[in-house]
């Protein structure tokens, strides 16, 4: 499969040789050639994808499969961002709960959730992820630009939840309670912050959906 990464609001397109396939969450698709295969499944079984359907990629995933050679398909971003591509080699990543874009069957996903219930259901985003190994192609979409950091051992960073796109599975990651009475009720970051502790590769994103979504409803007509 090749593919290319386009656009300031990025697109990602892949052009399939016969009997290539590529995994999509449904509704993910944006435009494709004639003459794909299309397989709706629930890409493991009900209780998979009713994990799935957690971090918001639905239950059912579309499978794609060229019938010619030189056929293309494209998946744009939902929200001004970065698409990234991934060649997984064995390596296990964990992300956010809606960074899925795309991947080669070959790439496992799988629902995975805090150490701690309760933290991660006070701490909103950190309670939800997604996990991603085996081999192949991985494509993901960040919200904003990203930034990345290699974490040495023990080293820790503070980071508002939803800032965390995706980590290195040899990273702790922990829900910490911010405090002080003041600075919670006035600093303005919440009640709680994600502590991510090496070793390993972190990369975080520069524009959370909820934050951009807080922008712009101030600014909603609402009916009186």
């Amino acid at each position: 499969m090749k593919f290319s990464i386009e656009g300031e609001y990025p697109v990602l397109r892949c052009i399939l040789n016969r009997g290539e396939e590529i995994v999509t969450s449904a509704g993910n698709m944006s435009w494709m050639d004639e003459g794909f295969n299309i397989e709706t499944s629930t890409g493991g079984g009900l209780m998979k994808g009713l994990a799935r359907a957690f971090t918001g990629e639905g239950i059912f995933r579309n499978v794609y499969r060229a019938s010619k050679d030189n056929l293309e398909i494209a998946f744009a971003s939902s929200l001004p961002g970065k698409i990234m591509s991934l060649e997984m080699n064995g390596k296990t990543f964990i992300t956010q709960k809606n960074a899925f874009l795309a991947s080669e069957p070959s790439v496992k996903m799988e629902t995975v959730f805090t150490k701690k219930f309760s933290s991660g259901l006070l701490g909103g985003e950190g309670f939800i992820l997604q996990k991603f190994s085996g081999e192949g192609l991985l494509f993901l979409e960040a919200d904003g630009s990203t930034v990345e950091y290699n974490l040495d051992v023990g080293q820790t960073m503070l980071i508002d939840q939803g800032h965390v796109f995706m980590f290195e599975e040899s990273v702790r990651y922990d829900i910490e309670t911010v405090k002080g009475i003041k600075n919670v009720m006035f600093g303005g970051e919440g009640l709680f912050l994600v502590k991510l502790t090496g070793p390993g590769k972190v990369i975080l994103q520069t524009m959370p959906v909820a934050n951009l979504a807080s922008k712009i409803v101030p600014y909603v007509p609402s009916s009186k």
